[in-house]
């Protein structure tokens, strides 16, 4: 719709102000010291939702973090969408890497670099001046309900009971999440599934203080080698994971689903050259899209123990430390997955050594229906904006409240991401094209449009 378009070009350069002064803030759910910046982002997030025409914007307080709700209804009796996003941040470590400071938002080679960025704050401010769009235009063709919680990137440990606690409020007839990414801005994709998560901490104790190398080493048990020996046995020589059961619920993709996604454009060079590789690592007998779409992994995350400081400390460590996290896909269980993972580790210690392990968070893998109304619509505003069919993909990374959204509320998810997986999500010199966030301000509207015309 041209008005659309007229009115994003006149106030593009505000819009991303506006983003920038979000991304200042540093809301990392993970960090105790930021609660008074998880506040003041829920805050800054409120005033944008209420610039932007809702007509009602809450602030509801949680055990943790605070969630931000808001509604725009026009007619009760017209379709209703729930948007999801989170205005929570990963840390920024290692600060080192940075280029520019993580919370100091830099404008190069029409990139933003800055924590957040893209995930999630980018994308989810796409949703917020798509509204402020269509109520300015007149154009709101249905009812709109926007959940931005705090505590995404922590595995949303409250968000369960603040939706078991509002379901009338959250009542909608599909979930709009846009917290994902595209093939590329060339070939555009949606997402048609996420994959599940099992993230746990180990901890390996050897004697009961650190100990000198050179007379303890070679007669007491290391817990570093220890931990390193036990994570190296969780692969098998063709990267397969060893884990008993660990396979047992998993869905294999058909030949036609395989057959589909190898048709999605792939340079394996530039891949390589993107990530400064020489060779790609993975399961056997899989391509390098599905190792990271449809089969489950398990990554470590952080390893640590003894001396890791300038110099030289010839000790041997008291105690080892790993995170790992598995990705799961249908019907694999979170629940399930971590049971096998923590007993694994428990059972496999050798003796010399006391092994602990303990769970931090998961969520379930979830697959949205390709041939609802919500999908369609989604494809369907891609298109106008892109020119393109989109190409239905399954998502490598991890959106643990699927699930509980489907069992708790009864709506499907659409997911309509406008992200890159090269985009440094969870890394140093995150960043998201400013194509990118103006394009997907573009293709909203159209999404509410397409949907409330089929609905």
């Amino acid at each position: 719709m041209q008005a659309w378009k007229d009115y994003q070009e006149l106030h593009k350069e505000r819009f991303l102000n506006e983003l920038l002064d979000l991304l200042r803030i540093p809301s990392i759910s993970a960090r105790t010291e930021h609660k008074g910046d998880m506040v003041a982002c829920a805050e800054a997030v409120k005033q944008r939702l209420t610039e932007a025409g809702a007509d009602t914007v809450t602030i509801y307080p949680t055990a943790g973090h605070p969630i931000v709700y808001a509604e725009k209804i026009i007619d009760p009796s017209k379709p209703t969408v729930l948007v999801y996003g989170h205005y929570d941040v990963q840390p920024a470590d290692p600060l080192e890497l940075w280029k520019s400071g993580p919370f100091e938002p830099v404008i190069k080679d029409g990139k933003i670099y800055a924590r957040g960025s893209c995930d999630d704050k980018g994308q989810v401010y796409m949703h917020v001046k798509a509204l402020e769009i269509m109520t300015r235009t007149n154009s709101l063709p249905g009812n709109i309900k926007f959940l931005i919680e705090g505590e995404e990137e922590v595995g949303s440990p409250n968000l369960a009971t603040f939706v078991k606690a509002n379901r009338e409020l959250l009542k909608a007839d599909v979930i709009l999440i846009s917290d994902t990414s595209m093939l590329s801005m060339d070939t555009p994709s949606i997402d048609i599934g996420v994959r599940g998560l099992s993230y746990i901490e180990v901890e390996v104790t050897g004697a009961n203080r650190d100990l000198h190398s050179g007379v303890y080493g070679g007669a007491v048990a290391n817990p570093a080698t220890i931990l390193a020996k036990m994570i190296a046995g969780c692969h098998d020589e063709n990267n397969h994971i060893t884990i008993p059961g660990f396979y047992d619920d998993v869905v294999e993709a058909t030949t036609e689903e395989r057959t589909k996604m190898a048709k999605a454009p792939f340079n394996e060079e530039e891949y390589k050259k993107d990530l400064g590789i020489n060779s790609v690592w993975g399961e056997k007998g899989y391509t390098t899209n599905e190792r990271t779409g449809i089969r489950p992994t398990l990554e470590v995350n952080g390893i640590w123990g003894g001396y890791t400081g300038e110099g030289a400390k010839t000790v041997l460590p008291s105690k080892a430390f790993a995170k790992i996290s598995c990705r799961l896909v249908p019907n694999q269980s979170s629940q399930k997955i971590t049971e096998k993972i923590l007993n694994y580790f428990k059972t496999i210690a050798p003796a010399g050594v006391t092994v602990t392990a303990e769970e931090h968070h998961g969520g379930e893998p979830y697959m949205t229906p390709i041939d609802s109304d919500a999908y369609r619509a989604a494809a369907k505003a891609v298109k106008a904006t892109f020119g393109k069919e989109p190409i239905p993909v399954r998502g490598g990374g991890s959106i643990p409240i699927c699930s509980l959204f489907e069992k708790e509320l009864g709506l499907k998810i659409v997911f309509m991401g406008f992200g890159l997986d090269s985009d440094n999500l969870h890394s140093p010199n995150e960043k998201y094209d400013l194509f990118n966030f103006y394009k997907g301000i573009e293709t909203i509207p159209y999404f509410h449009q397409f949907y409330a015309e089929g609905k």
